[in-house]
């Protein structure tokens, strides 16, 4: 059976504009439409083998680029780092707040801020 790679998506958002445009629809429209093979084919007017082939190929030149340029690791990695950041400025809001010191409680919420955004997560006081 024929499994779909997840992290693909990822990629398409990333790469797909890379690919020529007819390869980058129809990998988004099975990756993110979640459409079957058979449905896929038929939006595209090609058999499912070639539907299957025109997907495996795209799959491949995504994991080339990512291989050879890392965007879409070095953006996970930063994430993960944004969060952590995220996670220790509010505990120093917390801390901040305890020491009832209003400049000092006030640079730790713009610091907290100003990673939120960064983050694209939204605030939450």
């Amino acid at each position: 059976m024929f499994e779909k790679n997840l992290e693909i998506g990822t990629l398409i958002d990333f790469y797909g504009d890379l690919l020529p445009e007819e390869q980058k629809k129809l990998l988004a429209a099975y990756y993110f439409d979640d459409l079957s093979l058979a449905e896929a084919a038929e939006i595209f007017s090609m058999t499912r083998q070639g539907a299957r082939a025109a997907i495996k190929r795209g799959e491949k030149e995504l994991l080339f680029f990512e291989e050879k340029l890392g965007l879409a690791a070095l953006h996970r990695d930063r994430q993960r780092e944004l969060a952590a950041l995220l996670a220790l400025a509010g505990r120093q809001r917390e801390l901040c707040l305890g020491k009832n010191d209003p400049a000092l409680t006030a640079c730790a919420e713009e610091l907290e801020a100003r990673l939120s955004a960064l983050s694209g997560e939204k605030e939450t006081n």
